[in-house]
């Protein structure tokens, strides 16, 4: 179990052009991690646009914005293009990421049970430490409520 103070996975996956992107290439910045469940849905669409239009206050902070979910490559090419998300995408369909921050969790919706993403977001700092873990995060007010602890 990932805590606050701990060293964050490394990890390394494609982002939305098939360039691979480790969490180690943004040391010396804050890294906003944010896994979220899936590219154009409502909830998850939202919080990439929050996160789009505060972009240019969190490069203020020294700090990069990495969203991370299963979708493949393409679907976040799409993503990315129809909202114009100026952050780095990545695609985690073999669940590297997912699993390695503890974010892979059983999920009821309507009554079913099943194994997906739970919306949480990291705050990393800039030798690569979690600053703080939020856990269940509400899209709309995920990149402001980010933005107020940096």
């Amino acid at each position: 179990m990932l805590q606050e103070g701990m060293q964050a996975p490394e990890f390394t996956l494609a982002d939305k052009d098939g360039k691979l992107v480790s969490l180690s290439d943004f040391l010396g910045k804050k890294v906003v991690l944010y896994f979220y469940p899936k590219d154009s849905t409502p909830g998850c669409t939202r919080q990439a646009c929050a996160f789009a239009a505060a972009y240019g206050e969190f490069e203020k902070k020294n700090a990069v914005v990495v969203g991370i979910s299963k979708d493949s490559v393409s679907s976040h090419v799409k993503f990315a293009e129809k909202y114009s998300l100026p952050f780095v995408l990545l695609s985690d369909p073999e669940l590297q990421a997912i699993q390695a921050y503890g974010v892979w969790q059983e999920k009821k919706l309507y009554g079913k049970t099943s194994m997906g993403v739970v919306r949480t977001t990291f705050l990393i700092d800039e030798q690569g430490k979690i600053l703080k873990i939020m856990p269940k995060v509400k899209p709309d007010t995920n990149a402001a409520d980010v933005l107020s602890l940096i």
